[in-house]
């Protein structure tokens, strides 16, 4: 591995990273030609991807655009349950579909044949509690077989999903049951988070009072957590599936039926549920699954991120599953309940491709390279990013200390309301810069925009997706008006605004800046705290960084950064200034940190987004908002008492 000094000249020069030649020779997808076959026929295009999926009525018109409304495969007619379970039986029958390990340590495999039995079990328990095609069903469990199982359920008979992350608090779960009027709850007794029992039951007991809607709750249980269960309303999972048949026909699903509900995080005021339809999103992370990840027989698949995320919805569930992939999934934390859990689970289990948020990697360069040298992971041979942009030292940390220099990194760009990965390497054919998402993915057209909506060809400006894509958000549930004022108002309704900043480089590779919203304007400059953020990581002391505005008299916003440092190193007065400088030498004076904070942790989601809107609350000294989602709420309680005082 590369000394600091090596990596600093290697990220100066711009060195690429082209695919190792033994990992290209089996890609595949090798051959550049696929960009210009997309893009000279972007509907024919997809056409040939939809068609690799299974159909029980074809499609009539790839495409209906009245902008902002797409149709995609109008007319065509299919089952996502089926596309992810009955197609595979004939060829995969006996092969893994889902190896789950819990974070006590318990173990299960389900074979597809295995997933498809309990799948239409499940289908014909949700029948029995008179579920039908089109009810909204919630589901809000930990990270278990039966929430994948749970999900393909719905699907089949038609019911629409929507999966609450098991972080969010009673109110949070109550206004997404309300907003789309559920007619049925999964959840679980409990679950397990860092040795801890999370009390799933009964937080749905809270959230339930002031939900009319919901007749049924479906209990599954995971432990000996003491629970009330509530005569009439409450059925125990294991009780009412003994008694169902192995055998349900899927539903014929109209491509543009609604296949799930998922509300975006972070959000205030009224939820902001997601609407995801059937053919095209299973088109599109069919699709891109295969591509960016380059599935081989054989392969053992995980991502690291909770279903309660479109990450898992996308790339957990109907991605591989509808790839006839071998899925691990993983309860618990990574540091549960040593530092080296996830690498001990790569070499038990031979994973093959690693899906993870750059915010773990940057944990993991915080606890240091024993850990992960601790392990095998030879067995590794793809690396992806996702969540958020990777800093180029973390990058070049997890290419040469996880995937040994070996192994391609796939950092991809997408949102929620995407539905699949937008920007990514094709890990046979791309040269990867460390910190770039690289170029858009064949059939997606992105560009870089300025105020005015002019194509900015070298420079920094505003993201944006100029044509439909097949597995685009149909709308916000329940409140079309602002599906179209958030995302189809800033340049015209012909092109999707996601909210993010980037720029293009000579080569036309897109650098990902962050949310617009989190650009900081500072005497008049505009600065991205994504580049503050990745010069203080830069610092060899530095594991991690969050950097937030606060409010100034004179320049308007003044740059606060937390920082956690390294095990071996302890902050100072005189490590402040040392920081505020090297932020200085690598973006400019600027950019110099009106205040540095250090801590231990950060505040983050259990998905492992930092809490930056608690942040600027320590660094303004106002009242703390919402702390539910939060993966250790002793984190920001710490930093309160040690900073509001000063904020």
């Amino acid at each position: 591995m590369p000394n600091r000094d090596s990596i600093e000249v290697l990220l100066r020069e711009g060195r690429t990273f082209p695919p190792p030649p033994e990992f290209a020779a089996a890609a595949g997808m090798a051959d550049p030609q696929i960009y210009d076959d997309a893009a000279s026929d972007p509907e024919a295009f997809w056409a040939r991807c939809a068609s690799e999926l299974d159909w029980i009525h074809p499609w009539t018109k790839v495409l209906d655009w009245k902008p902002p409304h797409a149709r995609w495969f109008v007319d065509g007619k299919l089952n996502a349950s089926a596309n992810c379970l009955d197609r595979h039986l004939k060829t995969r029958s006996n092969q893994a579909a889902l190896i789950w390990e819990g974070e006590p340590g318990d173990e299960r495999t389900l074979t597809y044949r295995d997933l498809w039995r309990e799948t239409c079990k499940a289908a014909n328990m949700l029948k029995s509690l008179g579920v039908r095609r089109g009810d909204r069903v919630t589901l809000y469990m930990p990270l278990v077989p039966e929430l994948a199982i749970s999900m393909l359920a719905c699907a089949r008979i038609g019911a629409v999903h929507s999966v609450v992350f098991g972080g969010f608090s009673a109110d949070s779960l109550r206004d997404r049951i309300q907003d789309q009027e559920a007619v049925l709850v999964i959840t679980a007794d409990g679950g397990y988070r860092r040795g801890a029992q999370v009390p799933l039951k009964r937080t749905v007991d809270e959230a339930l009072e002031g939900c009319p809607s919901v007749k049924n709750v479906i209990i599954y249980k995971r432990g000996e957590f003491p629970i009330h269960v509530q005569e009439g309303r409450d059925h125990w999972w294991h009780r009412l599936m003994a008694d169902q048949k192995i055998a349900c026909e899927p539903e014929a699903m109209d491509s543009e039926d609604m296949l799930y509900i998922l509300y975006t995080s972070g959000t205030t005021g009224k939820p902001k549920g997601i609407v995801h339809t059937t053919g095209g999103y299973l088109t599109g992370v069919n699709a891109t699954f295969r591509w960016v990840f380059d599935l081989k027989e054989g392969d053992r698949y995980w991502c690291t991120a909770d279903i309660g995320w479109v990450t898992g919805h996308s790339y957990v569930v109907y991605g591989p599953l509808s790839n006839g992939a071998t899925v691990f999934m993983y309860e618990g934390a990574p540091d549960w309940p040593e530092r080296d859990r996830f690498w001990s689970l790569v070499e038990k289990h031979g994973i093959t491709i690693f899906y993870t948020a750059p915010t773990a990697i940057r944990a993991f360069m915080k606890w240091g390279t024993q850990e992960p040298a601790r392990h095998d992971l030879s067995s590794l041979r793809l690396l992806g990013s996702v969540g958020e942009p990777i800093n180029p030292e973390a990058w070049v940390w997890y290419h040469r200390n996880i995937g040994g220099g070996r192994c391609p990194v796939v950092d991809t760009w997408w949102q929620t309301e995407t539905g699949m990965i937008m920007i990514a390497p094709l890990p046979g054919q791309t040269n990867c810069k460390p910190g770039s998402a690289t170029m858009a993915l064949p059939g997606v057209s992105a560009e870089v925009l300025d105020q005015k909506g002019e194509k900015v060809k070298i420079g920094g400006g505003y993201l944006a997706i100029t044509r439909p894509w097949p597995a685009m958000l149909r709308g916000i549930y329940g409140d079309p008006e602002r599906y179209t004022s958030v995302y189809w108002s800033r340049w015209g309704n012909e092109i999707y605004f996601p909210g993010d900043g980037a720029r293009r480089d000579t080569d036309g590779f897109f650098w990902l800046l962050g949310r617009v919203d989190d650009v900081l304007n500072v005497a008049g400059h505009r600065i991205g705290t994504m580049e503050v953020e990745s010069a203080l990581v830069d610092h060899p002391w530095v594991a991690e960084a969050a950097v937030i505005g606060r409010e100034h008299e004179l320049k308007g916003q003044a740059i606060a950064a937390f920082v956690t440092l390294k095990d071996a190193h302890k902050g100072s007065p005189e490590l402040m200034d040392e920081l505020k400088e090297h932020v200085v030498k690598r973006i400019g004076a600027l950019a110099r940190p009106d205040a540095i904070f250090f801590s231990a942790d950060l505040p983050k989601t259990r998905s492992g987004k930092i809490m930056r809107r608690l942040l600027k609350d320590i660094a303004e000294g106002r009242m703390l908002g919402d702390t539910t989602t939060l993966a250790d709420p002793a984190v920001i309680q710490a930093l309160k008492e040690k900073y509001g005082e000063e904020g």
